[in-house]
């Protein structure tokens, strides 16, 4: 039935050109109608996928323009699948559904603890063994399963595949009990109204429809319309390697613009690496061409999902304070300055779980708000009330109207049947009645979403169509871009899914991994014969590791086939420029007050201090991080200044003991969590221990007592307000300047670096400003460097008046240039410049 393939025969079809393959085939298929004298009307014409319906149709009714056409059909349209209605104990293919069945067959398998994990899998494997088993007739699919089930106890018969043998099982019994929309097609009454029955296999063999063609015997033909010959005809190949995978996608993107542009469209664009083809898609529509996409994404990367899954994740009862921060921001009914202010107080206070959070850190409606929210969602209950939760917390913070405006919202809400009538419907889902916690109803939002595909909206004349590889077949594209083919995303011989053997596989009737390789080569071998087909792949993934080409690609290059192209992207000379220094002036921004780190701000570079500062651009803390040195010295500053005021107390106190009692109390107050502080609590011992070591010798030598920890001081000087908090005072009894004090800073860096501090007096701005803040001549100031390795040592300011006079001479310098209108330039030298926070402002990576 096949003819010859030739460029003028292809026309344009709208959706794009049907392939000059299948208008052969049909001219056979009206011959053959003829010959065996059936009529038209009487023919059914089984084609592989739903997108050859309409070309097919338009090209018989070309062929053909007066007279009957064929019921073109998939065996999904044949059977009318969207009436049939699955039973409870039936495999459904909707995930949503399938979860909770298989989480049910596992608990009365004595699998309970276990379900939640397994759970997936089960569905997964059936969804596999879904297509054979409905191509098996329902009275034999019990005898399959015997087969299978011999087979599974073989392969998997080591105890430590055992769960891998509950899965195969329970999927394998719950295919082979289950009806199928396609059952019908199995009905003898089936070939009531048909004469001829026409197969159009694709790629691979479509079993459902071979077994109906075998019972419909000589009124049966079969089709193939892919081709295994090597030497079938090939057009013009282009072949692109790109450095890296955005340039791979910048590249394919401007290569199909250039398409639309020479008016090779349709374009075909082959969706090989679903994250690839999302970015090359984004580049197109900010081009402005019009796009179909076949293949969709995934519900749960989209806003909408995203949104749901927010506001569920903030009600856990373990949610950080970043993750209900987030959701409060993207809640539209809750006042984005208030909700603004609860950040700065989260951020501020520092508390990384929001359970952690008390009643005096935050007050207001907002808070009281979300917690009676979050509270409303802590106890178990069955699935269809928590979906009545999810939609009232949804319509509270204004996020169900925002969701019912999204067409991916809308795709969302059907998914997970929030919407009361579908709701209702799993009142009647005995599975759906099992009682979930929290954590359970949100893995199973999650995979329903990840399982359910997102289809935009699609253009009428669509100029690019985005769809799977092997369904290029029989599609007469003018252009075909194929992204994506390197060694790892387009591999000769593709894993086969599943955890079947090769023994399994053969029983349950899956493809082999040599019938799947057959279908990639015959795929490629297909898009290569499109007039134009340009191939892309990356030199490098996004870690800088090199990346082969795929084998189809390094074959074509050994057979010297196919030329390498030149970048399609437009080029541009853009003369360079640098960005000049800045030279703001803080002249109206009046200087009335500083702190210590202000002032060594301004030291360090103006403009720093100016960015920082006087404009107050600061960047918000993380809450939600891992705890680092920073944590621990904020955390030894405050177990320091409990342990001293309560010594102070009560003198005859066993010190050791006092000491782990006040860290303890910290760890608590400071909300840290003990494992994750494990490694510098384990550091402790040995610091607690050189502390201790070190205050008996500093008591003894200076005749120091306590005077104060944590202390406020203020002053001032020439106008402006210094202001700043001590870590420790002492009272010095013995030394050359009896009754004098000493002023400490408590540092866990290292040794050098705090010698450094000290070394030129007129350089160190710490000690200096906490002594102009005490304003005492007498006054001695030194670091105390708690190592962790157990040893402290103090360092003192040899000179710490001079030190202070130097200070507050600069600070009355300085402010009164400031007002003068002194330009606060930014310096770019030194280490200041590598972690800071205004280097963005500043544009030091961009200057002349």
């Amino acid at each position: 039935m096949s003819e010859t393939k030739s460029p003028q025969d292809a026309r344009a079809m709208g959706d794009g050109a049907i392939a000059t393959i299948v208008s052969g085939h049909l001219r056979g298929l009206r011959e053959l109608i003829a010959s065996r004298g059936v009529h038209p009307a009487r023919t059914v014409v089984l084609m592989p996928f739903k997108q050859l319906l309409p070309p097919a149709r338009e090209t018989w009714a070309q062929l053909v323009p007066d007279g009957f056409s064929p019921h073109f059909e998939t065996t999904r349209t044949w059977s009318d699948a969207e009436w049939f209605e699955p039973g409870t104990g039936d495999f459904a293919g909707d995930i949503a559904r399938d979860l909770l069945a298989a989480h049910g067959m596992l608990d009365r398998a004595g699998f309970a603890s276990h379900a939640q994990l397994l759970a997936p899998r089960v569905v997964e494997a059936a969804s596999q063994l879904a297509p054979a088993a409905s191509a098996i007739h329902p009275s034999q699919r019990g005898a399959w399963a015997q087969r299978a089930g011999a087979a599974i106890a073989s392969g998997f018969d080591a105890p430590q595949l055992t769960h891998e043998a509950v899965v195969a099982r329970i999927a394998v019994e719950w295919v082979a009990a289950s009806a199928f929309a396609t059952d019908v097609l199995h009905d003898d009454n089936l070939r009531e109204g048909v004469d001829l029955l026409v197969v159009v296999q694709g790629l691979g063999e479509d079993a459902l429809a071979a077994a109906i063609a075998n019972r419909f015997g000589d009124a049966a033909c079969v089709i193939h319309l892919a081709s295994d010959e090597a030497s079938a005809p090939r057009g013009a190949i282009a072949l692109h390697a790109a450095k890296d995978p955005s340039d791979e996608a910048e590249r394919a993107a401007a290569c199909v613009l250039n398409h639309v542009r020479e008016g090779r469209t349709p374009v075909a664009l082959a969706a090989i690496d679903r994250v690839l083809t999302r970015r090359i898609r984004a580049m197109l529509e900010q081009g402005g061409a019009a796009i179909r996409d076949e293949t969709g994404w995934k519900l749960s990367t989209t806003r909408a999902g995203a949104h749901v899954m927010l506001a569920l994740r903030a009600c856990l009862g373990t949610a950080s304070t970043d993750a209900v921060i987030d959701w409060m921001k993207n809640s539209p009914s809750w006042a984005a300055a208030s909700v603004s202010s609860i950040e700065r107080r989260i951020r501020r206070a520092g508390v990384r779980e929001w359970r952690s959070v008390r009643a005096g850190d935050l007050a207001g409606a907002i808070f009281d708000e979300v917690a009676s929210l979050r509270d409303g969602m802590r106890l178990p209950r069955d699935l269809p009330r928590w979906l009545a939760s999810t939609k009232a917390v949804l319509e509270v913070t204004g996020q169900w109207q925002e969701l019912e405006r999204d067409p991916a919202g809308v795709q969302a809400i059907a998914a997970l049947r929030i919407a009361d009538a579908d709701r209702d419907a799993l009142g009647a889902f005995p599975p759906a009645l099992r009682r979930m916690s929290l954590a359970e109803f949100i893995a199973w939002a999650n995979d329903t979403l990840e399982a359910a595909n997102f289809n935009p909206p699609s253009a009428d004349d669509a100029q690019v169509v985005i769809l799977p590889l092997h369904q290029l077949l029989a599609r007469g594209f003018t252009a075909v871009v194929m992204p994506g083919c390197d060694e790892m995303r387009l591999p000769a011989s593709p894993d086969p899914s599943g955890v079947w053997t090769v023994s399994q596989r053969a029983v349950l009737g899956l493809p082999s991994r040599e019938e799947l390789e057959s279908q990639s080569r015959q795929a490629w071998r297909h898009a290569l014969g499109a007039p134009h087909c340009d191939i892309f792949w990356r030199c490098a993934d996004g870690k800088g590791e090199t990346v082969l080409p795929s084998f189809f690609v390094q074959q074509l290059q050994l057979e010297g086939q196919g030329a390498a192209q030149s970048d399609a992207r437009d080029v541009r000379e853009i003369a360079a420029h640098g960005t000049d220094h800045p030279h703001p002036s803080g002249q109206q921004l009046a200087i009335d007050q500083l702190t210590q780190g202000a002032y060594e701000d301004l030291r360090k570079c103006p403009y720093r201090f100016f960015a920082l500062r006087q404009l107050g651009l600061q960047e918000p803390d993380e809450i939600d991080k891992d705890l680092d040195k920073r944590d621990f010295g904020n955390w030894l500053h405050r177990v320091l200044s409990v342990f001293h005021t309560r010594l102070a107390q009560d003198p005859a106190s066993h010190r050791a003991s006092l000491l782990d009692n006040a860290a303890q109390e910290v760890t608590r107050e400071m909300r840290l969590d003990e494992g994750e502080f494990l490694p510098f609590s384990a550091a402790w011992v040995q610091a607690r221990e050189g502390y201790l070591a070190w205050l008996e010798d500093h008591e003894a030598t200076e005749g120091a007592s306590f005077a104060s920890a944590e202390s406020e001081h203020e002053r001032v000087h020439e106008g402006v307000r210094l202001f700043g908090r001590v870590d420790r005072i002492d009272v010095l009894r013995n030394g050359s300047r009896p009754g004098s004090r000493m002023v400490m800073d408590y540092k866990t860096e290292n040794i050098d670096k705090t010698r450094a501090r000290v070394r030129d007096p007129g350089e160190d701005t710490q000690l200096a400003f906490y002594a102009a803040l005490l304003g005492d001549d007498d006054l001695r100031a030194a670091y105390v460097n708690i190592g962790e390795g157990g040893e402290t040592k103090m360092v003192e300011q040899p000179d710490d008046a001079a030190a202070r006079n130097m200070l507050l001479a600069g600070i009355a310098r300085d402010v009164s240039r400031i007002a003068e209108g002194m330009p606060l330039d930014a310096l770019g030298e030194g280490a200041a410049c590598e972690f800071c926070a205004a280097r963005g402002l500043c544009r030091k990576d961009f200057w002349e």
